[in-house]
């Protein structure tokens, strides 16, 4: 049973609140505690221990969040400040998430790559965050791996059925946990405690190959259970998820006018540089309509992508690329930049390139935030096709990586996260944090993207500008892919149209999102609706202050905030 603190004022009861939530859900999975910078709760050392996946533990955790619900209605909120009205509405779109999780969708029960996602993180997190000494990480990394065979085992148990795709990803990224342990960590190994590390891997390795027998023999078998939501359940998941009070409909009407206007600007920039570039092709006037814009558009994207990386320079182009943005923040002096310099560039982990199948970000814990911030890069493979490698490297070429640089890191994720880990208490910071609002989060990379553009970047390069026009189509793609499949039955067909012929996606671009979207729900739209809320939040706070607006000042008030739901952040920067 919670308490709230009798005696105390409104504001205080919910700060003891909020910090029971944290400390409660984080011991619910220890891996999640390790990756925030919680190491201890109720001495129960959290890094030697993994999530307990037992019908049990799901039980608790259901009772917990109906009980943290109720005691959230007891507070009289008109008495709470605005602040802790933003944290308040937070948890309980979470805990409402999390109840229709056990109540309705029962993802213990059907997705295999949450167990192997958690293992991941669990095994990966000691490894790599240097929150104490490598002896006594390791040490608690073998505890870990002791439990290996009972996690896998109870997942195997619970899991009755899946969709086929979300098991094929779980066999990779389980394969992505074996040579995590068995490669990675291996070489990584001191000498004096290889036979300490080959004790526990051994069991726990066993297991990883059984599991991955009962995926591909048992699991497969029963793929009568639809990644689909239907209309009833998205609609009020996206609600919950999305923060910002859009509607799944109306969002999706707005991203399909949005996908013309972008369209059409593409042809007004492509033009110009289809004269340059292919003269003797004559504006391809025997065309009209879509099918000249798509000609136009695609020749000179086409051309575009032929500058890019190799297989073996991606990732240090990636990292030139990050300090040419660093630069040009600096020089124009776009926002305070953090005062820590705690970013790594390195490959994607194996287990989590199921859906970052092209990079992401991974913060710096909220707890521990000198710690590592990592950028991830997902290697290009080298025993793909030729023609997928180089589908891939046209997707991401020359100025394709400087925009994903850009968005992850430089000044988007990164830079945003970096400085939402000095937000304060540290209470709200790490609620913030574990909480933080998508649409919020992907729409500032995005609308961060553009306005580097707006700034000069590249120095308003029109084949960077038409790139950029180019994944503004893929973020309102993103929100079509979303709504369409999860409610309106969007087919595979359909899907692929959408992304090569009318965003001129590549096809293994295409073909990746298009398994992301089955892999996930209501994630998807939240850079659409994210992107347009930051435009709407710095238009509004322009004519609030007239001619007393400065945009890094603006930058600066936001970011410092954290990841709070959009309409929230309005009040708070007032």
């Amino acid at each position: 049973m919670l308490t709230a603190g009798c005696g105390k004022s409104p504001s205080e009861r919910f700060a003891q609140l909020s910090k029971e939530y944290i400390d409660i859900t984080l011991s619910f999975s220890p891996s999640l505690a390790t990756s925030v910078g919680l190491h201890q709760y109720q001495k129960q050392d959290l890094d030697s221990m993994l999530d307990d996946v037992g019908a049990q533990s799901f039980d608790r955790q259901k009772h917990f969040y109906e009980d943290f619900l109720t005691r959230l209605q007891t507070l009289d909120v008109k008495k709470l400040t605005t602040q802790d009205r933003a944290d308040m509405a937070m948890l309980q779109d979470q805990c409402a998430l999390a109840l229709m999780d056990f109540n309705e969708l029962h993802p213990q029960l059907h997705n295999p790559t949450w167990y192997v996602e958690t293992l991941g993180n669990a095994l990966f997190s000691p490894f790599v965050l240097e929150y104490a000494p490598k002896a006594v990480r390791y040490r608690r990394l073998f505890s870990r791996l002791e439990k290996v065979p009972l996690f896998l085992d109870q997942a195997a148990l619970n899991l009755t059925s899946a969709p086929g795709i979300w098991t094929k990803v779980a066999i990779q990224e389980n394969q992505g946990n074996i040579d995590l342990v068995n490669q990675t960590i291996r070489a990584a190994m001191p000498p004096e405690m290889a036979d300490d590390f080959s004790r526990a891997a051994r069991p726990a390795l066993a297991a990883m190959h059984k599991f991955d027998d009962y995926l591909r023999n048992s699991l497969s078998n029963r793929d009568n259970y639809d990644w689909r939501l239907g209309q009833d359940r998205y609609t009020r998941r996206f609600r919950l998820v999305l923060e910002t009070g859009t509607e799944a409909d109306t969002t999706l009407a707005s991203a399909e006018r949005e996908l013309d206007r972008v369209r059409a600007q593409m042809f007004d920039l492509a033009t110009p540089l289809h004269r340059q570039m292919f003269p003797a092709h004559k504006d391809h006037t025997n065309l009209s309509g879509d099918a000249l814009k798509n000609q136009v558009i695609s020749e000179v994207l086409d051309k575009i992508a032929e500058h890019h990386s190799t297989p073996d320079s991606y990732m240090a182009d990636a990292r030139g690329d990050l300090d040419e943005a660093r630069a040009f923040v600096q020089q124009k002096h776009l926002l305070t930049l953090p005062a820590r310099s705690n970013l790594q560039v390195i490959p994607t982990p194996d287990f989590m390139r199921g859906v970052y199948s092209v990079g992401g970000f991974n913060p710096a814990p909220a707890l521990e935030p000198q710690l590592g911030a990592f950028y991830w890069i997902t290697p290009i493979p080298t025993n793909w096709p030729q023609d997928r490698i180089d589908s891939k490297l046209r997707e991401y070429n020359f100025y394709g990586l400087k925009l994903l640089t850009i968005h992850e890191a430089m000044p988007g994720h990164y830079v945003q996260m970096e400085i939402a880990n000095n937000v304060q208490p540290p209470t709200r910071r790490v609620l913030r944090s574990i909480l933080g609002n998508n649409p919020y989060i992907e729409g500032w990379a995005v609308y961060a993207t553009q306005m580097m553009l707006e700034e000069g970047y590249l120095d308003h390069s029109p084949e960077l500008a038409l790139t950029f026009a180019k994944h503004q189509l893929r973020v309102i793609a993103n929100t079509i892919l979303d709504v369409r499949l999860q409610m309106l039955n969007m087919s595979d067909q359909e899907a692929m149209d959408l992304m090569q012929n009318q965003t001129f996606q590549e096809k293994e671009e295409a073909t990746e999102k298009l398994q992301r979207a089955k892999l996930t729900n209501c994630q998807l739209p939240v850079y659409f609706v994210g992107w347009q809320g930051w435009l709407k939040l710095r238009e509004h706070s322009r004519q609030a202050k007239g001619t007393g607006f400065r945009l890094p000042a603006f930058h600066d008030a936001a970011l410092a905030e954290g990841a709070v739901p959009l309409p929230w952040m309005e009040r708070l920067i007032q």
